[in-house]
């Protein structure tokens, strides 16, 4: 029989040699066994396609996109790089009542992907402290001196052309936006300090600014943007959830064939101020209404709207209702109560011929003051004066008229139609007067429990006045907890309590309110939701810019973590195909030795002769 030998020159010269019948079978397999071993090879491969490249795949990007969102509440606390050429800016000017405030935005650059929103943040100076600037009085007060509303706005887009890099000015988007104080100014009167502001912004300053990026806005288009700029903060957009994270069922608004999905929960918004109280939350399903003219109303209160860049994406598709009730702020329904009381006592004392209340020793007993506080109200030509009772239960009995709830259903305040809510699975948040009621007294905001609630505020409103003043003196209250709160804490616990579970029918059994001031240690101002929604087309000019770039950047992405997959397979089945090839041309020459070697055709064997080799060089 003959021998095979091996032999190689690099690194070094070395050979040796077999005999046939020594190799193992393994090396000259026959035909069932090489396409065994290729089925295992490939099923390896199989394998490895679906947990490494698909399973795998996703759970490192939802793994990876989870940490960069925990991430970014680290990170955005840090200085702005204004270095970074890739970094995006934005203005919005809140021109409220009482004065006006820029805030200056910043964000990278999109990454492309048209399901995901820009990711915006508050620009932060060196002192890592938000870029804003706040000038008094409210705007509104120049209406009779329209042609000086560019002066006096110029110090504020001053201050930020200062801290935005210079050659980013004219790709940074401008938004003037007006509020309550305008509200309440006729129409010409707003037109006029719009127009001096359209026309000389433009003049001084070099800023992405067109006629619509001035306006005024309602009290809805505000109740959204606090509503979209909340959710963002907490995440509630990014539609990738993780096991555990409440989720719920969405009928697409606008969708031909009822488009259903399931989705994050988004959080609805609570917001009591003095003059006001708002309501915002979405309404995940139609809504039907009891009558035509609730139908009309639920049109104006509900708004749809698309917070993704293509109007043909269905996901960032939003129905929110949102609701605005002047006049049911807790400075506002302190101001009414006080006024219905000074009525009713003097018709009273009319009727009676009594002279209750207009003495200090025949003071009108109110419930919705702490026990034996003693105050005087009404103009000075009709004082009232008062004790308190602090009877937190009985304040609450006479403050539900004020809510002037009417029997039609789903209706709230003021007979307002409200769709309803699904108290199984929702979440809120309560913020200004619902954290200042829980938090600035009764020290307990955060998670809100109705029963806790009103055992506290019984217990506040029933200590008396001389005792709270100690405890205000010895700084047991919050910091910024003042006289003025610890004098209608009483009222203002029971108005909060009223409006939430009376008016806006919320269980008292609702757990799932946190009372907030902040939301993960960062105000969140409506300015936020409003350049969310305006600048939500931006991110088609970063996809354009992707798609339109050559051939060594597609090159580049093709050998991207994932897509080394792809190449590693490839390159395993090449592997695989040479081994094959390998062990058949073994096979071949396996067999023509053994012809060779036969005793018909091999004399040399009879004569003893030494077999020859055969050589293969590797």
């Amino acid at each position: 029989m003959g021998r095979i030998t091996f032999s190689c020159l690099f690194p070094a010269s070395w050979h040796f040699s077999l005999p046939t019948q020594v190799l193992p079978r393994l090396l000259i397999p026959s035909f069932r066994q090489l396409v065994f071993i290729s089925l295992v090879f490939c099923l390896i491969g199989l394998f490895y396609l679906l947990f490494v490249t698909g399973k795998g795949h996703q759970s490192w990007t939802r793994e990876e996109n989870h940490f960069h969102r925990h991430l970014a509440r680290v990170t955005d606390v840090d200085a702005t790089d204004t270095s970074n050429p890739n970094l995006n800016y934005g203005l919005v000017v809140d021109c409220g009542s009482s004065g006006s405030r820029i805030f200056v935005y910043c964000w990278p650059r999109h990454n492309g992907n048209p399901h995901e929103l820009l990711d915006i943040q508050q620009m932060r100076d060196q002192n890592r402290k938000p870029v804003v600037m706040k000038i008094k009085p409210g705007i509104s007060e120049l209406a009779k001196t329209p042609e000086k509303a560019s002066d006096y706005i110029y110090p504020l887009l001053s201050f930020a052309a200062e801290h935005i890099p210079k050659h980013k000015h004219q790709e940074t988007p401008l938004y003037i936006l007006c509020t309550a104080g305008m509200r309440i100014l006729p129409e010409s009167q707003q037109e006029a300090l719009l127009e001096d502001l359209r026309t000389d912004i433009p003049v001084h300053f070099n800023f992405l600014f067109s006629d619509s990026h001035v306006e005024v806005i309602s009290g809805k288009q505000e109740g959204v943007y606090a509503w979209i700029g909340i959710n963002f903060v907490l995440g509630r957009f990014n539609h990738v959830h993780n096991d555990g994270e409440d989720v719920v069922e969405v009928h697409v608004p606008g969708s031909d064939q009822q488009e259903v999905r399931v989705r994050k929960r988004t959080a609805g918004v609570l917001d009591m101020g003095g003059v006001s109280t708002q309501i915002a939350y979405e309404v995940p399903k139609s809504v039907s209404s009891a009558s035509p003219q609730q139908e009309e109303v639920a049109k104006n209160l509900l708004a749809e709207f698309n917070l993704g860049c293509d109007a043909h994406q269905t996901e960032h598709v939003y129905r929110v209702y949102v609701s605005t009730y002047l006049g049911f702020g807790g400075n506002a329904a302190r101001q009414r109560y006080e006024e219905i009381l000074i009525r009713n006592t003097v018709a009273q004392n009319k009727l009676s011929d009594q002279h209750i209340g207009e003495t200090a020793e025949s003071p009108v007993l109110d419930p919705c003051l702490p026990k034996d506080l003693e105050d005087v109200i009404g103009p000075a030509a009709q004082e009232l004066y008062l004790r308190g009772t602090g009877d937190f239960d009985r304040c609450r009995q006479i403050l539900q008229p004020f809510l002037n709830r009417t029997s039609e259903t789903q209706t709230s305040l003021s007979g307002v139609y409200q769709p309803a809510i699904d108290y199984n699975n929702s979440q809120f948040y309560g913020f200004s007067e619902f954290y200042y009621c829980t938090e600035d007294v009764l020290r307990m905001g955060g998670d809100y429990s109705a029963s806790k609630y009103s055992r506290a505020a019984k217990s506040y409103c029933s200590t008396q006045w001389k005792t709270l003043r100690e405890r205000f003196d010895s700084g047991l209250y919050a910091s910024h907890a003042d006289l003025h709160r610890l004098k209608f804490q009483c009222f203002k616990s029971a108005w909060m309590y009223e409006v939430l579970h009376s008016g806006f029918s919320f269980p008292t059994n609702y757990t799932n309110l946190k009372t907030a001031l902040l939301v993960y240690d960062k105000e969140v101002q409506w300015t936020l939701g409003a350049i969310l929604y305006r600048t939500r087309f931006l991110p088609l000019r970063d996809i354009q810019l992707e798609s339109l770039k050559g051939a060594h950047v597609h090159l580049r992405h093709s050998f991207s973590f994932f897509n080394n997959h792809y190449l590693f397979l490839a390159c395993f089945f090449i592997v695989l195909l040479s081994i094959m090839l390998y062990l058949l041309r073994l096979r071949r020459i396996h067999r023509r030795t053994a012809q060779r070697c036969t005793p018909s055709s091999v004399p040399w064997l009879e004569e003893g002769l030494g077999s020859p080799t055969l050589p293969i060089n590797l």
